[in-house]
């Protein structure tokens, strides 16, 4: 199980990451068993935002860990992160 969450306050940043981040979770899902659950949320929130450290939106969180802040990552990174997240045991 992923959960992914895009921390911003809705601007077009943050929606971009949101996209790319579903993008993403599309091409790692397709390797991965027909049971494979994973959630994208959008956390709006400043209060959350505080609870990762994060300074500068969009921030981009898989599995309670920040792993992007204050940028737009490239596709491969999200892709690499999802992928180490699915792999690292819980």
């Amino acid at each position: 199980m992923l959960t992914i969450k895009v921390l911003g306050p809705g601007c077009q940043n943050c929606q971009t990451l949101a996209d790319k981040a579903k993008e993403a979770l599309e091409v790692v899902a397709e390797s991965q068993p027909e049971d494979f659950e994973a959630t994208i949320v959008k956390v709006t929130q400043t209060e959350e935002f505080m609870k990762y450290g994060l300074l500068y939106t969009p921030g981009l969180v898989v599995n309670e860990k920040l792993v992007s802040a204050g940028r737009i990552p490239m596709m491969n990174e999200i892709k690499g992160w999802l992928q180490e997240a699915l792999t690292t045991p819980a």
